[in-house]
């Protein structure tokens, strides 16, 4: 615990100022004393402490005094005083003014080694939070999001302007454009950031097991339920939950998601007891939900509920104009993870890419380009080192289930049916992947 910790003892007596140094040096921390409240305050402009033990009663200027001088200065050390026991009322005085605490003369070793442990936990702590802090504020920046044209900045200003709401959001745009990304930017630039983002993929978990990982479960439940179990609401009090492809939950869910959002509060799988809990609520779908309204698939109520706010993604090939700007990023990110030399992309490679309709979207391109360097012998990404086959024909295609069935069944072939690449070119786990093949009753094409 004591590692670079750092303490200052005040105390006019020459013999309190050499015990503590000499039992706090023995113990492992940076200590310095003064004997005074005048050169102790020098010393402080000079440096931080940590820790700072100052006597009550000092000749000239006392402890309170130099206590509230050296809070004046925005110092953030902590600050313990030490008294007689005959003025304990004084030391009460200094801890409404912002002491941690006091000890009383003559010391009891124990108890003030006890309580530097734990101002100095307090200290280690509070610079934790701080390095948290900053990472999260970094974690995802609105300007770091990849797309320069007008259909991309349309996006960021929407949300750049939702971000410090609490309203519902639905981020709709096909498979691969970045609608993940996009509910963890909102939600990294609100004021929600410091507590959780718990993300829940919908279309992978079967009714019953969606219902336990939304509400959580007590022990006993069902078969199984050897604890009890924190559900996702539960775990985004104060966050965010972000429910990916909520077009998949059933009538049942529907009506339960309702009511949970109408009155943020739910009872656990097999409890009794209710739990409220305080989140923002940001889904994802890539189908029309006001279709799904009007052919009886999706509840009215529970819609528009969710849709206060609509952020549609484009598609690649309505942005055509960043795609430029993308391949240049995902180089850096695959180059700086496999520790090569940043390689550079042929223009009739970038032309094709420009020209192909990426039914994968974002997803597919970075995956080209990622397969492009792990491939590649070069400095230079050719164009024999994208395996693009044939665009699909759009014209024919009259639905997003169509669109996604065709593409999966392309990555399918492409990776010879092994589920495990195929879900990781997807960006999907493979329980999602076992669910679209179900769905869209896939089957091999080629023979092997």
């Amino acid at each position: 615990m004591p590692e670079n910790i750092s303490i200052l003892i005040v105390d006019d007596e020459e013999s309190v100022r050499d015990s503590l140094y000499n039992w706090f040096i023995e113990d492992g921390y940076i200590v310095e004393s003064a004997a005074n409240a005048k050169e102790a305050l020098l010393k402080v402009e000079s440096r931080n402490f940590d820790i700072i033990l100052a006597d009550i009663k000092m000749p000239g200027m006392d402890g309170l005094e130099m206590h509230r001088r050296i809070k004046a200065l925005n110092n953030n050390s902590i600050v313990i005083v030490m008294t007689a026991f005959s003025s304990v009322d004084t030391a009460v005085q200094a801890l409404k003014d912002g002491a941690y605490d006091y000890i009383t003369k003559p010391f009891d070793p124990d108890d003030l080694s006890h309580l530097i442990r734990n101002a100095s936990k307090q200290i280690k702590l509070s610079v934790e939070n701080e390095v948290l802090k900053n990472k999260i504020s970094t974690l995802e920046n609105i300007d770091d999001i990849i797309g320069r044209s007008d259909a991309m900045v349309k996006v960021l200003n929407e949300v750049e302007s939702v971000s410090n709401s609490n309203s519902s959001v639905i981020i709709t745009g096909e498979s691969g454009t970045g609608k993940e990304l996009i509910a963890r930017a909102i939600h990294f630039n609100s004021p929600r950031k410091y507590f959780p983002l718990v993300s829940v993929h919908c279309g992978a978990l079967s009714e019953s097991l969606l219902e336990s990982e939304l509400f959580g479960h007590d022990k006993g439940a069902f078969t199984g339920a050897m604890f009890n179990r924190k559900g996702r609401f539960e775990m985004a009090d104060g966050g965010t939950i972000f429910l990916d492809e909520i077009a998949t939950i059933s009538s049942k869910m529907q009506v339960e998601l309702l009511r949970v959002l109408e009155t943020k509060s739910f009872m656990r799988v097999g409890g009794n007891k209710e739990i409220k809990s305080d989140f923002r609520v940001i889904c994802a779908t890539n189908r029309e939900l006001l279709k799904m309204v009007e052919s009886g698939t999706f509840r009215e109520d529970l819609y528009y509920r969710l849709n206060v706010v609509n952020i549609i993604i484009p598609p690649i090939r309505e942005r055509v104009d960043d795609i430029p700007l993308l391949v240049d990023h995902f180089i850096k990110k695959y180059c700086d993870a496999m520790g090569r030399d940043l390689v550079m992309i042929e223009t009739s490679a970038l032309n094709r890419l420009k020209n192909f309709e990426f039914p994968g979207n974002v997803r597919e391109l970075e995956n080209l380009i990622e397969r492009a360097i792990v491939i590649g012998n070069g400095k230079e990404i050719r164009l024999r080192d994208l395996p693009i086959e044939k665009s699909i024909n759009y014209s024919s295609v009259e639905s997003l289930d169509e669109l996604e069935h065709k593409h999966i069944q392309d990555i399918l072939e492409k990776y010879n049916w092994n589920i495990t690449y195929a879900a990781k070119a997807l960006n999907v786990n493979r329980v999602t992947l076992y669910n679209k093949i179900k769905k869209y009753n896939l089957k091999r094409t080629k023979k092997q």
